[in-house]
């Protein structure tokens, strides 16, 4: 009995060292105040922002900047609500922000990237960094602004190391994953000829699919953003030269186009897009997906289906795409949105693997030309390996404390002396 609970004593030990171990750096912001006069601005017409950790060692001229993610406002309704937030307004964003995942700097959860120049650009604009409206509607003071966004953050860290990029590599997640396609050329024209450029989209390929109710939900929905935030004059012309903007807002029509290498990293089953796309709200009036878009593991065999029919249309829109050989591909069958920025599903022992490989990995070695990667899992539930969450990372970043700082510390005392009071009534 003695051993027993010695045993679990022992296991709860080395779970707090590993969290404490584990948590990721945090990181002060950086407000570009000089992109107002320029009219690059958020929603609420506050300045842009991002997070950069300056990179050392062999990493100094690396660098990793990743869009951040957060959806889209497709009206003025939903645009004045989202503006009273930090994803619409600068003065809302919490001073510093947690680096985990791809943003660690800790080579042992984060091989490859640890010690470049990591930038999180801050997302306030709801429409992936695309839009560029003139006009400001004084009755709202919404200001669609995005695509300058994009430059002004640029254009202010050229001058800081950016302009002497050696290697560079334009990432994001959900909507900052599109944001990562969208501009992965563009990206490459501002930095210099003899820069490696790459991009990585994490959840970021959305596909044209009708919905559970047969209706065009998320085409309705993309050509609304684009309308409204002006964006079609800064989605890529390969694709506007051919098709309707607000296609041009999908992946699947933009992706086969670009010229620099794209590694897409996508679940099958990718849990945002199931909810929302597949099987929206509006779609299920009487709520039969609910407890379904939870957990994959409440799915009727009916709505199973569904969802694999979803993923062989998934894999039918990326064919196209990925014929690249630059690129690359790890599309796992995990029921999952967003896979870089959490560290238990970059890189720790228990993280999602596909062909024996983990992300990070996959990543990295494809960034770096050790071994290319492109492959595609199998069909649910085949892959063990899966969290299967469904969740997209937590948005703590408004919410943690700084790291050292007083109320940090006092926290790191409660949730150590918890665990103490934990293993004394264990060993009792």
């Amino acid at each position: 009995m003695v051993d027993s609970r010695l045993g679990q004593w022992l296991k709860l030990v080395v779970s707090l060292l590993l969290l404490l171990k584990t948590q990721g750096l945090y990181v002060g912001i950086t407000y570009v105040k000089s992109a107002v006069a320029k009219g690059a601005v958020c929603l609420d017409g506050s300045p842009p922002a991002y997070h950069w950790d300056k990179g050392s060692g062999t990493g100094i001229n690396s660098w990793l900047i990743h869009f951040e993610g957060g959806g889209w406002c497709n009206n003025v309704t939903n645009c004045l609500s989202r503006k009273k937030t930090h994803l619409g307004s600068s003065k809302l964003m919490g001073q510093q922000i947690a680096f985990s995942g791809i943003m660690n700097n800790k080579r042992p959860f984060n091989p490859d990237f640890y010690n470049w120049n990591r930038v999180k650009i801050r997302y306030c604009d709801g429409s992936s960094f695309t839009g560029d409206v003139q006009a400001v509607n004084p009755a709202t003071n919404l200001h669609f602004r995005g695509a300058r966004i994009w430059l002004a953050v640029i254009e202010d860290l050229l001058p800081k190391g950016l302009k002497n990029a050696e290697n560079a590599l334009l990432s994001g997640c959900s909507a900052g994953g599109l944001a990562s396609i969208l501009h992965c050329d563009s990206f490459r024209s501002l930095l210099p000829m003899g820069t490696t450029v790459k991009c990585l989209s994490d959840a970021g390929y959305f596909i044209n699919v009708r919905d559970v109710s047969g209706a065009p939900h998320v085409q309705t929905y993309f050509n609304e953003i684009v309308t409204l935030h002006g964006s079609a004059k800064n989605l890529p012309l390969s694709c506007t030269s051919t098709l309707k903007p607000s296609f041009c807002f999908f992946p699947q029509y933009v992706a086969p186009q670009v010229r620099t290498p794209l590694f897409i990293l996508n679940a099958a089953y990718d849990s945002w897009q199931i909810r929302n796309i597949l099987a929206p709200g509006n779609a299920d009036p009487l709520g039969v997906w609910k407890s379904c878009k939870l957990d994959i593991n409440n799915c009727s065999p009916l709505q199973l289906k569904a969802m694999q029919d979803f993923r062989l249309r998934f894999l039918n829109a990326l064919n196209k795409a990925t014929n690249s050989s630059s690129g690359g591909l790890y599309i796992d069958s995990c029921y999952a949105h967003c896979q870089t920025e959490t560290q238990e599903k970059w890189f720790m022992a228990d993280s999602p693997m596909l062909g024996k490989m983990k992300i990070a990995k996959a990543v990295g070695d494809w960034f770096y030309d050790r071994s290319p990667f492109h492959k595609i899992d199998c069909p649910y539930p085949c892959n063990p390996s899966c969290q299967n969450s469904g969740l997209a990372p937590p948005d703590n970043s408004e919410k943690k404390p700084p790291n050292g700082s007083a109320e940090s510390v006092k926290m790191s005392k409660l949730s150590c002396g918890g665990l103490l009071m934990l293993m004394g009534v264990m060993l009792a």
